[in-house]
């Protein structure tokens, strides 16, 4: 799709009206027509991906009627029948890119909430237009996508905003106090983990053929593939599954690490990760014969990343991430009975730093220092955050995003966004170096011996600038995609 040209004098009015943050806003009479409210008070709001976490997305961000929701696309009518059903008068659509081109004139701001592999593709379409975008964790399927719309949001001046919404968890900005008060002192060990995938993972490639459920087409389907590979409809793809297969999804990394990884990276300062290294479990069907399933994500993994100092943390981090249900063991410091990060300890953070450690569990819940004396500290009853929207459903993260809109890129309203492409696309890029290390560890060729070679199963060192491992070439595919015709990213 090629780049598009509006002459929407409303949504430039919107998109620009940064240039007049702090004064009135005078609309003149021809822009406004007769019985519509003023652009300055209501967006025109459109979803891609109405179902699913898309639901309450398209709905926090229309904040109950603050601002309009115009069109709804989605390759799936009955699973996106709560939002049809609450904004009757939105157009509705299948195909993203006929929705932007037919209507990019009436659309102010999108909300993306779509599967992995389309985030990136949607985004840059939309931007490309001028259209503000919110798009779900992980940000995009690859690393060049991330980087790419990090640069493109600035290009063309959008307001933007990732899904990770525990960013907008007021613990989240506590944690940092506590580190830049050196409460802990510097950091040297973080743990992270979850566990996810809570949906089939490790499991062979579906063969059978099934039909498509009598609500979605082959036309639909299709849409539903979008830059991937094509391959048949099946249940384990669609609906949710589809995580599980990087043709869709990123895994369980992807699937948390936008929410998890986000609380070291924020507290910490963190730039781009200098190495990585992985390994992965296997799967036995055959006595001495580990399954091999390229095709999709593995049933858990371990990954290492190294990052080197920062100028908030004076000491080089070693990161581990854990998923599949596998967690670090209790620190010395943390007592034997009590949970690690959240109830359960099913998911959480620790950062081990010289003077203790801080805790927290998914989104930033229940931040806890646990001191080298024996002292702890929780959140203080009376902590405050000068943020507004944080009654709001999800602290806002979806309204703060549209009202940011309105008041225009490089507002203070958009600076105070918790998780801009700025500060969010780095955050995904070092989630998805974790899956570069795990596809690489997971690939193989069979050898003269008649047994598969793993050469990627190495500590991979990595150029974050350039976006390229230095000493394994063949881990560099991961770095982008292969995009169908038709759905290259822009």
């Amino acid at each position: 799709m090629k780049k598009g040209k509006s002459n929407s004098s409303r949504r430039k009015f919107i998109k620009n009206s940064s240039l007049a943050v702090g004064s009135f806003f005078i609309v003149p009479s021809h822009i406004v027509a007769k019985g519509h409210i003023r652009p300055s008070d209501q967006l025109n709001l459109a979803a891609i991906g109405a179902g699913g976490k898309g639901t309450s997305d398209i709905r926090n961000a229309w904040n109950n009627g603050k601002n309009k929701v115009v069109a709804l696309c989605d390759i799936d009518k009955q699973r996106c029948s709560r939002s049809i059903g609450a904004f009757p008068e939105a157009k509705f659509y299948s195909d993203f890119r006929v929705m932007l081109e037919e209507m990019k004139d009436d659309i102010d701001a999108v909300t993306i909430s779509a599967p992995d592999h389309v985030h990136g593709v949607a985004a840059m379409v939309a931007m490309e237009l001028g259209i503000h975008v919110y798009v779900q964790k992980p940000l995009t399927h690859n690393i060049y996508e991330a980087r790419q719309l990090t640069l493109a949001a600035r290009e063309h001046k959008i307001v933007s905003q990732m899904g990770n919404q525990g960013a907008s968890n007021p613990s989240q900005q506590l944690m940092a106090d506590w580190f830049n008060e050196g409460k802990i002192g510097s950091v040297h060990t973080v743990h992270v983990w979850t566990n996810r995938p809570v949906w089939p993972q490790g499991i062979p490639v579906p063969t059978e053929k099934v039909d498509l459920p009598a609500h979605i087409s082959a036309q639909e389907w299709d849409l539903f593939i979008g830059p991937a590979e094509p391959v048949d409809y099946h249940p384990l793809y669609h609906p949710f599954k589809w995580r599980g297969w990087w043709n869709f999804g990123t895994g369980a990394l992807g699937d948390m690490g936008c929410h998890l990884i986000d609380t070291p990276f924020r507290v910490l300062g963190l730039g781009y990760p200098t190495e990585v290294e992985c390994s992965v479990g296997q799967v036995f069907t055959r006595d001495w014969m580990p399954e091999y399933i390229p095709e999709g994500c593995p049933p858990s993994s371990s990954v290492q990343i190294k990052f080197e100092a920062t100028d908030k943390n004076p000491s080089t981090l070693k990161f581990h991430w854990t998923d599949g249900g596998i967690r670090p063991f209790h620190p010395d410091l943390i007592p034997a009975d009590d949970d690690l990060g959240e109830n359960g300890s099913g998911n959480g953070v620790i950062m081990i730093g010289e003077k203790g450690i801080i805790t927290c569990g998914t989104y930033g819940s229940n931040p806890k220092i646990y001191f080298n004396n024996g002292d702890q500290m929780t959140m203080p009853d009376d902590y405050v955050v000068d943020r507004p929207y944080l009654n709001l459903p999800e602290r806002g993260h979806q309204a703060s995003w549209a009202e940011a809109c309105k008041a225009g890129f490089n507002s203070p309203e958009h600076r105070q966004l918790t998780s801009s492409f700025d500060y969010s696309g780095p955050l995904t890029e070092t989630v998805l170096m974790g899956n570069l290390a795990i596809r690489s560890y997971s690939e193989g060729a069979i050898g003269e011996n008649g047994r598969r070679q793993f050469n990627g199963r190495k500590k991979l060192l990595w150029d974050g600038e350039s976006m390229k491992i230095t000493n394994y070439d063949e881990a560099n595919r991961y770095v982008s995609r292969n995009y169908r015709e038709g759905w290259q990213l822009i």
